[in-house]
């Protein structure tokens, strides 16, 4: 299993000074952009030739209250929790509409889609191709 920086995903520039990359801090839930929705929690990794998130959805039911979708190399995950409603009756669960986009790594099939829930985790996984070399060696020949 690999952790995934920003550089696997295509970014060829270091983090410098010590701070963040833009689009680590703007995938974070602290930052507020995208949607209102409350952000999802996730772990991503990548194993077995696979880029796989894992999101905690505990509550919600995967065949209707879970949405996927994956275009222009991004992946998406949006989830509906309804709320019980009962008489005195103190919550700090989170309910209502939940959201999380990712960016897709370098080489990541978007055919190539498969998910399955588990105990309250979604995990999404997709196939990585093989990178190719960006050219070859050409041997010189002596005449």
């Amino acid at each position: 299993m690999a952790l995934l920086s920003r550089r696997d995903r295509g970014r060829t520039a270091p983090v410098r000074w010590g701070f963040p990359e833009i689009m680590d801090w703007l995938e974070s839930p602290l930052a507020g952009f995208g949607s209102l929705a409350p952000a999802i929690r996730i772990e991503e990794f990548v194993a077995g030739g696979r880029y796989v998130v894992r999101a905690e959805l505990p509550g919600v039911d995967p065949d209707k209250d879970v949405e996927i979708t994956v275009g222009d190399g991004m992946l998406d995950i949006r989830a509906e929790r309804t709320s019980e409603t009962k008489e005195e009756h103190r919550s700090e669960f989170r309910y209502g509409s939940l959201r999380r986009s990712v960016m897709l790594p370098r080489g990541a099939n978007e055919e190539d889609v498969k998910a399955s829930y588990t105990d309250g985790v979604l995990e999404v996984s997709v196939g990585l191709e093989e990178e190719k070399q960006p050219g070859r060696r050409i041997a010189v020949e002596k005449g």
